[in-house]
């Protein structure tokens, strides 16, 4: 996996040293909110799932991946992101979805792209949204929460003739 350059960002493979800056990114109330709060470590040695760390100004401020289907029927990647609370609203999300979509698209050849905040995680939506992602559409009851309840989530996706 290559080191990826965007306008604001650098997305580099995720490594073992990584891991203690994005625990503690993840335990951040506003990240632990929204995200598993599996083992980093375990992410990383998913071969399924593709970790970058996302480098601001020299730091870990967060982490992007993306995992595939490979069926040549349904060929699309998927991608999700969290960021450190200390850097939101300044565009770096969108960014680093940017960013790794050109790369998703260009180098490997994905024509749809899909992603799936919680319905009502209006900033994550908003940032997506700027990348060119569109709602599909409500996945109902989608994921549990740790309450314990069910929540909605929103499915969206991008052509690749979309990307902004």
């Amino acid at each position: 996996m290559p080191t990826l350059s965007g306008a604001l960002v650098t997305l580099r493979p995720a490594t073992e040293d990584d891991v203690a800056a994005l625990t503690r990114i993840r335990a951040t109330p506003e990240v632990r909110e929204r995200w598993d709060d599996g083992p980093v470590a375990e992410e990383l040695a998913d071969p399924d799932t593709e970790v970058l760390v996302v480098l601001y100004e020299d730091r870990v401020v967060g982490a992007v991946q993306w995992s595939e289907e490979s069926d040549p029927d349904y060929r699309h990647a998927g991608i999700d992101i969290y960021l450190a609370p200390s850097v939101h609203g300044r565009g770096l999300g969108t960014d680093a979805v940017r960013t790794v979509a050109r790369h998703l698209i260009d180098d490997l050849g994905h024509h749809r792209l899909v992603i799936d905040p919680a319905a009502d995680n209006h900033p994550a939506i908003r940032c997506y949204e700027k990348a060119g992602f569109r709602p599909v559409g409500i996945m109902r009851r989608y994921e549990r929460g740790r309450d314990g309840t069910w929540h909605d989530g929103l499915l969206m996706d991008l052509l690749a003739g979309e990307l902004t």
